[in-house]
């Protein structure tokens, strides 16, 4: 009973985290992200049975066409490095929680918020602007090209049927 209510209380936290003002909302990604919410963390864990960071965002880039490597180190290499202030739904932000460099990775989905697979909650949304985050971030690095970006974020059907 616990874990039901824990799901379906992370899943309603997704749909007010990612809601309208998101490019993502309802999109493939938001889709991948929000079934792997409340997943347990598992070190060098790449599935829905448990993720460690790295897994979680190589995970839900599989799913949307995308190849990365399992380690958050590995991923910080790749792509373009981006400023905080032009971040758009996608990007994967780095953070060192070690002491020793890049060590956790997670994925903006907007309004100043990232998914990622925690040790200590599993996969949730952290705001990006905690102390802890803000205290531990190292940079963002935008993986997806422009087309890319808008075949996932537009890979939704209209179902308005407005007249």
């Amino acid at each position: 009973m616990k874990k039901k209510l824990a799901a379906a209380l992370l899943s309603f936290s997704i749909v007010l985290t990612m809601g309208a003002g998101s490019a993502f909302a309802d999109s493939k990604m938001d889709k991948v992200i929000d079934n792997t919410l409340g997943t347990k963390y598992v070190s060098g864990g790449v599935s829905t049975n448990g993720f460690d960071c790295s897994g979680f965002t190589m995970y839900v880039f599989d799913k949307i066409g995308i190849n990365l490597p399992h380690q958050s180190g590995s991923q910080y290499q790749m792509g373009t490095a981006i400023s905080r202030s032009d971040l758009r739904e996608g990007d994967l932000l780095f953070f060192n929680t070690s002491g020793k460099g890049v060590s956790h990775v997670g994925i903006y989905v907007g309004d100043d918020k990232f998914a990622h697979a925690s040790s200590k909650r599993g996969v949730t949304i952290s705001t990006l602007s905690d102390s802890y985050y803000v205290d531990r971030y190292v940079g963002a690095k935008r993986i997806m090209s422009t087309d890319a970006y808008h075949d996932v974020a537009s890979d939704v059907q209209d179902n308005d049927n407005v007249e």
